[in-house]
């Protein structure tokens, strides 16, 4: 995620970090230096392209602007939704934690339940990120890291081991079935953020949406130098990059908000929102909490 703060005018041409231009740059230059060939070869040979105007790529290009509008709100509320589940995720750690500290009388069976709601939130971000957590959830629950990986969902089986460790406070007597349902409760309600996590990592915007808007997008930028000759001439370049990195800079954003677990610019901060859950947790269990992560050169993981 970038966090950095508003730029000034002269900055805003040149900000590259946070920017898809870097990822577009082959199709702004393919179709600039098309147009210049497209240029050369009707004034090389006095091809008479006044026939054509832009009137028709105006209508395609209102309705490929429809499309790509449709896409990018698709792909920003999946970006909003993803990071209402963290945020509520963070709620839910901290009530477990005042929960977990107000009815479990065993200092040591506190300090056990909440670290390992603390690996599930890391296991639980690799798994998002298709990534390998174990050694952040090592500093949390050790040895028993490597035999919680081995698992097909890691993080559902944090939250497994956690109703079992609640249990065993009833079954021991130290929990009452109140309390014990106060935690279930927790647990349930973490257990849904998980479950609408995976549903938006593993549900993509159907694929044939995607594949109209780009292969209109590429027809567009083909065929627009023909009717701009006539009108723009030498500038005729300028104006199919500008219309080029108009619609594939909104593609390339769409297609970066659609997965909002990963680590891209444009991504959510899921190491920043681990560290949330941990100084919470630390704070409620009395021990000093790690410090807030900070952006490096306005980007934070």
């Amino acid at each position: 995620m970038i966090v950095r703060p508003r730029p000034t005018f002269l900055q805003l041409f040149f900000i590259m970090r946070g920017s898809v231009v870097p990822r577009i740059l082959p199709q702004i230059f393919g179709f600039a230096i098309y147009s210049v060939v497209i240029l050369v070869v009707a004034r090389r040979f006095q091809l008479d392209l006044g026939v054509f105007n832009i009137t028709p790529f105006g209508l395609v290009g209102v309705t490929l602007s429809i499309y790509l509008s449709f896409r990018n709100n698709a792909a920003y509320d999946r970006w909003w939704e993803a990071r209402k589940l963290w945020g509520a995720l963070v709620f839910e750690i901290r009530n477990l934690a005042r929960a977990t500290t107000s009815l479990i009388p065993d200092r040591a069976e506190q300090r056990a339940l909440l670290l390992e709601a603390l690996a599930f939130c890391h296991f639980l971000r690799g798994q998002l990120r298709k990534i390998d957590s174990v050694k952040e959830v090592h500093a949390f629950i050790e040895a028993e890291a490597g035999t919680a990986a081995s698992f097909a969902n890691p993080a559902d089986e944090m939250v497994r081991r956690m109703g079992r460790r609640a249990n065993a406070q009833r079954r021991a007597g130290d929990l009452d079935t109140i309390g014990f349902r106060i935690l279930d409760e927790r647990l349930a309600s973490i257990t849904a953020i998980q479950a609408g996590c995976e549903r938006i990592a593993g549900t993509p915007l159907p694929f044939a949406y995607t594949l109209l808007v780009h292969r209109t997008a590429y027809i567009v930028c083909l065929l627009l130098p023909i009717g701009l000759i006539s009108t723009t001439g030498w500038a005729t370049p300028l104006f199919t990059a500008l219309i080029a990195y108009t619609f594939f800079g909104l593609d390339a954003l769409s297609e970066e908000l659609e997965d909002p677990f990963g680590t891209e610019a444009n991504d959510l901060a899921l190491d920043g929102l681990c560290r949330v859950c941990e100084i919470s947790v630390f704070e409620a269990l009395g021990e000093t909490p790690p410090k807030m992560l900070s952006a490096e050169k306005f980007y934070l993981s």
